[in-house]
């Protein structure tokens, strides 16, 4: 794509050579001059000076036409412009010769060829398209342009007056040539005009000055013409011809050296202030002077030129003062602007973090009277909004929450979006009562893009004490925060120093789990999943464990949440996946009709969030050889509770063949209606309707009904937390037909699984 410059980058041109056309034409200039000189001694040998011209002009159309870019359509035009010159010469030479003319007179076929020219350039120059401006540039573009053709008016006056009526008195010849006269000067002036005020468009500026320099050289010689009318073998088109030419050439060589530079037009900055005014005031004086001091007779006519000049010099002053307090106006309100997008957040135009660190520094200055508090506020489950229904949904959400959060803060207090999902808010008063509205408010439905959103947000609130600084104390809310999440999320914590010793410990904990991942010191057992009332082997659990070299062993339930949070649980729950997928086909090769039927492996919900999940599970069974039908995946009630994400990934996992196990099933709120929604195979129901299962009452019903929808769905249920015989027996009169726990074994290492013998025979191996 060809590259286009900035209003303040000019293109580097290729360097000028030293061309053939170039030196042609300087060759044509000296001849041309040559000619008239030897005309005195040899009149009838000056004729010969039309053959310079005879051969400059086309040279020069040849020149233009080649010129362009995308200002080809102006260089056509030239190029038409000056073969009209050239024709009209070619006149003037026939009727010099064939004696027809008398200087300094042209005939009236000769004029017009001129004059057509002329025409031809203009509307070329017409055709440059302009620039976008406003009113006020307007304006001030035409108190330009109207002096700049009073003063033209009035030297034209000056120059032309003087031999008007010897032009009014002749043909229509002599009156086209002095309008070619004039009309050449005005083309002149139009294209400086022209590049001064209006852009150059696609032309390149030094190009079109040299363009313009052109049509000077030939105007010049309109107003020598009388000078040599005495002898009647000179015209000035000989010599003007090709030194215009060179010019013309010149200015083509440029335009296609710019062509080739950025392969586009320049579009040089417009300077805001132009000599122009100024320069036409003094020229117009200037005449007048020169004028009175000659006595002319159009010293009234100058006069009135030189003031209209004056008052449009005046009026467009005005003008332009008021363009610039225009400008001040603009500059000053982008400069507000900018401090503002400096200092909030762009989506929500809450306070960024710089402005309520700033604010919070003078409210704990030591001088400022009393409090001040920091909550931070975290949209609990924000980002599963966002996987779900689109960031767009997601933007619309924050927006509606800062409304919300807004609405509550009055006063000198301070609401701010950190990013994210991230709250801040500088409180004065009471902050209790202020988070308590919040919290409430924002569990009221939330509109967004067609969607109404429930959700709640975690807070955590840190009071100011003396000495301390804003970043600390912003620090210490975002503590709160995050053990307000660990504590359930949907509620506010207050700081205290004993947040910090276990935010170290979790910080420290996660450190160690990185390093135990990577060094292999992680494990796994397996707990088998029997079938009753014989107690053989049907599956086995999958289970994670890590032994720490100082705190021993771990429990799961706490570097699990760990994991979790720093999203370590992706990686690890992939080595889980592929390594409990190769021991199943180990025990199949070992056991052969005695290895366990299937293997499950506990997924989170950060992993069903990953995209390429199901992807993942379908490469590790081809890597391992496992049929998909043995391969269970088991998850909580919350990992797919309102995740459109999860629920996705669970329907791509069970297109493979893959089992899918929901455990602690009756211990939501939503299990009934995940069943709809969530492809599961396998329900587990948890030990706490298990462990009373013997006493009777509804613990006995719930687990009848528990039963009863499984049997009625076509679902495998298996009875977890099983410890005791008496609970095994009565779970089978039930209808249960799977169970797992300690009554049948503990959590088995790989050797545990290949000895196991049912409930009542000890297994050879077993672990903790």
């Amino acid at each position: 794509m060809p590259r286009r410059f900035s209003a303040d980058e000019q293109p580097t041109l290729p360097a000028w050579r030293l061309s053939w056309p170039f030196v042609m034409s300087c060759l044509l200039v000296l001849a041309a001059a040559a000619w008239p000189v030897i005309g005195l001694w040899f009149p009838s040998a000056a004729v010969l000076g039309w053959l310079a011209p005879a051969v400059a002009v086309p040279l020069a159309a040849i020149e233009a036409w080649r010129a362009g870019g995308s200002g080809r359509p102006l260089w056509r035009y030239v190029s038409a412009g000056i073969t009209f010159v050239g024709c009209g010469a070619a006149s003037d030479a026939h009727d010099l010769v064939s004696g027809t003319r008398s200087a300094p007179h042209a005939s009236a076929m000769t004029a017009a060829l001129y004059f057509a020219g002329l025409l031809v350039v203009v509307v070329g120059l017409l055709r440059i398209p302009g620039e976008r401006r406003s009113r006020l540039e307007w304006a001030r573009f035409g108190f330009d342009i109207a002096t700049v053709i009073v003063t033209a008016l009035t030297f034209a006056w000056h120059l032309v007056i003087p031999r008007w009526q010897s032009w009014a008195d002749g043909n229509v010849a002599d009156q086209l040539s002095a309008l070619t006269i004039v009309g050449g000067g005005f083309v002149c002036v139009f294209a400086f005009v022209k590049v001064a005020f209006t852009g150059t468009g696609p032309i390149d500026r030094r190009a079109l000055h040299l363009l313009a320099l052109a049509g000077a050289v030939g105007t010049a010689g309109g107003t020598v013409a009388p000078l040599l009318a005495t002898p009647p073998f000179l015209n000035t088109s000989q010599l003007l011809l090709p030194i215009t030419t060179l010019v013309l050439v010149l200015a083509a060589d440029r335009q296609r050296r710019a062509t080739q530079a950025g392969n586009g037009p320049t579009h040089p900055k417009p300077h805001r202030w132009s000599l122009m005014p100024y320069a036409a005031i003094l020229a117009t004086g200037g005449l007048l002077l020169v004028s009175s001091a000659q006595h002319a007779s159009d010293n009234v006519a100058i006069a009135a030129g030189a003031f209209i000049v004056t008052l449009l010099v005046g009026a467009r002053q005005i003008v332009a003062l008021r363009d610039n307090a225009q400008l001040l106006n603009d500059l000053d309100a982008r400069q507000r602007e900018l401090a503002h997008q400096a200092s909030h957040d762009t989506l929500t135009g809450l306070a960024n973090r710089a402005l309520l660190l700033q604010h919070a520094t003078q409210a704990l200055a030591p001088d400022a009277s009393g409090g001040a508090s920091i909550a931070l506020i975290d949209l609990d489950n924000f980002k599963s909004i966002n996987d779900d229904l689109g960031h767009a949904v997601g933007d619309a959400l924050l927006v509606a929450v800062a409304h919300r959060i807004a609405k509550h803060v009055h006063g000198a207090d301070i609401s701010a979006r950190l990013g994210g999902d991230e709250y801040a808010l500088l409180l004065h008063g009471d902050a209790e009562t202020t988070l308590a509205a919040i919290i409430t408010s924002l569990r009221q439905p939330v509109h967004a893009i067609g969607h109404d959103l429930v959700i709640e947000a975690s807070i955590g609130l840190a009071r100011s004490h003396r000495g301390d600084t804003a970043v600390e104390l912003l620090r210490r809310a975002d503590v709160a925060m995050y053990e307000a999440k660990n504590q359930g999320k949907g509620r506010y914590l207050l700081y205290t120093p004993a947040m910090d010793q276990r935010g170290a410990d979790q910080a420290r904990l996660a450190a160690d789990l990185r390093t135990a991942f990577d060094a292999g010191d992680l494990s796994l057992l397996y707990q088998p999943i029997v079938s009753i009332p014989d107690g053989k082997l049907f599956g086995v659990e999958t289970l994670l464990r890590w032994n720490h070299p100082e705190r021993g062993s771990i429990s799961p339930a706490t570097f699990i949440p760990a994991a979790e949070r720093t999203g370590l649980i992706v990686p690890i729950g992939a080595w889980v996946l592929r390594e409990a997928c190769r021991q199943a086909v180990r025990w199949q090769h070992e056991m052969g009709v005695d290895a366990p039927r299937t293997v499950t492996v506990n997924v989170s919900a950060r992993q069903l969030r990953e995209v390429d999940f199901a992807a993942d599970v379908a490469a590790v069974l081809q890597q391992t050889a496992l049929a998909p039908h043995m391969l269970t995946v088991e998850v909580t009630e919350t990992a797919v509770f309102d995740s459109g994400t999860a629920l996705q990934a669970l329907h791509a996992i069970a297109a493979l063949g893959v089992k899918v196990a929901l455990d602690d099933f009756g211990t939501g709120h939503s299990s009934l209606g995940l069943l709809q929604n969530c492809p599961v195979d396998i329900l587990k129901v948890d030990k706490a309707f298990v462990e009373h299962i013997t006493d009777g009452g509804h613990h006995r019903v719930l687990a009848t009904a528990l039963i009863d929808i499984c049997d009625g769905m076509q679902l495998r249920a298996v009875a977890e937390g099983v410890e005791t015989a008496e609970q095994a027996d009565e779970l089978h009169r039930l209808g249960y037909r799977y169970a797992q726990g300690f009554y049948y074994a503990r959590p088995l290492t790989v050797a545990g699984i290949t000895a196991y013998t049912p409930a009542g025979e000890q297994p050879s191996v077993t672990a903790a």
